[in-house]
């Protein structure tokens, strides 16, 4: 089968989606079947497989996103040429999306990955709330209803789908991480950090972005630090310059100066040693759809703790693999001080979160995820090019 993924961004931009993509197309080719990432802009990257097809794109500041209003045309040629197109962004892809298959009837589904709502208030905070869901109510439905299929990741996501005003039927499918390399994750020494054997070590991993509400989690580590003065925050990953500036000097102001390590961006291969090195992964996102430094700290073996949200919610059990607290800083500060001065708890809790990671391994998802993309193109008659165009197409060979 030929698969195409179109997405807004791909690597080498870092993020949930440009993840799950890479994860879910090597486990597709591993079963045989062609896998095509088509996005925009970063043309001089590197790419190694020349299955990744990039159209130009003006970039948005340094957020890792380009504007586009078209693919190239070859690249539409080829995108043409799929057996189902897979959409993980609904704006420049999924519009385009439907444009492209339209023609040739080819099937098409959309995986909502993000709270676009949140999403707006922390990226353009000047906007009301308001305007930003009734631009979403106004826009998705109508989206949703162009698709073959609507997956969403979690019943979470599914509920804010339905408040967006969607109608349609709408799947429920993780997205699958590959978790061998955190099940098995070998530690780092601590002291390469200056951490020592006796601290509480806490993660947060994942982009230094605003949407992460790292200020609130940085707050309640304050609190902390200030019970338990053994407890270190070791914060992996990066973001854009300024804002990743700005998190930094919020710490030294809040006196965390010596109990806060910032790693700054990591090497993929490198997350599972950097976690296992740990007692505790939180994190404060409410904008989560399906987590997956979340579900990777999990089959770490790490207990989990997160703000009861979709998304956060639908991958932690309170009180099992993890604690889940209010939206509201005393509550969390709570719970992340229980956790801390608990190993037991620690331990259990770590032991079970692993053991529940298992379900949304990448094996589990693509196997559900194929038997989708096989229904829809066995009840979708292709229309082939007509005579006029495949002369068009030799003629324009010949041409170039």
């Amino acid at each position: 089968m030929r698969i195409g993924m179109m997405t807004d961004a791909y690597k080498p931009y870092v993020s949930g989606v440009t993840s799950y993509v890479d994860t879910n197309k090597r486990a597709l080719e591993a079963l045989g079947h062609e896998v095509y990432v088509f996005t925009f802009g970063d043309l001089e990257h590197p790419d190694d497989d020349p299955r990744v097809i990039r159209s130009p794109g003006m970039p948005l500041s340094d957020t890792g996103f380009y504007l586009s209003l078209r693919h190239s045309t070859e690249t539409q040629r080829i995108i043409q040429t799929m057996d189902i197109i897979h959409v993980h962004h609904p704006f420049m892809s999924g519009r385009l999306a439907h444009i492209y298959s339209r023609k040739r009837n080819i099937p098409v589904l959309f995986t909502n990955h993000t709270r676009y709502d949140l999403y707006a208030q922390t990226r353009l905070p000047l906007m009301p709330a308001e305007v930003s869901m009734s631009m979403l109510q106004a826009y998705m439905p109508t989206f949703c209803d162009n698709m073959d299929l609507v997956i969403s990741p979690s019943r979470g996501m599914e509920k804010i789908l339905r408040q967006y005003g969607v109608a349609c039927h709408i799947e429920v499918v993780p997205n699958g991480a590959d978790l061998q390399p955190f099940l098995s994750a070998q530690p780092l020494s601590r002291e390469e950090f200056g951490f020592n054997k006796e601290d509480i070590l806490v993660v947060y991993m994942g982009r230094i972005a605003p949407e992460k509400n790292l200020e609130f989690l940085l707050q309640a580590f304050a609190g902390v630090s200030r019970a338990v003065p053994n407890t270190k925050l070791l914060i992996v990953g990066g973001g854009q310059k300024e804002h990743e500036e700005g998190i930094k000097d919020f710490a030294n102001e809040i006196g965390l100066d010596d109990c806060v390590k910032f790693t700054g961006a990591v090497a993929y291969a490198k997350l599972p040693s950097y976690l296992s090195m740990c007692d505790i992964f939180a994190t404060a996102s409410v904008t989560e759809v399906h987590p997956f430094s979340v579900i990777e700290g999990m089959a770490t073996g790490l207990p989990i703790l997160g703000i009861d949200s979709p998304g956060i919610s639908d991958s932690i059990s309170d009180g099992e693999t993890g604690l889940l607290s209010a939206d509201d800083l005393a509550s969390y500060t709570a719970k992340l001080t229980t956790l801390c001065l608990n190993k037991d708890l620690q331990k259990k809790m770590g032991a079970a979160a692993q053991q529940a990671s298992r379900q949304f391994s990448i094996e589990n998802t693509t196997t559900i995820m194929l038997g989708h993309y096989n229904r829809l193109v066995s009840n979708t008659k292709p229309v082939k090019p007509s005579i006029e165009e495949r002369l068009r197409s030799v003629l324009k060979e010949f041409l170039v």
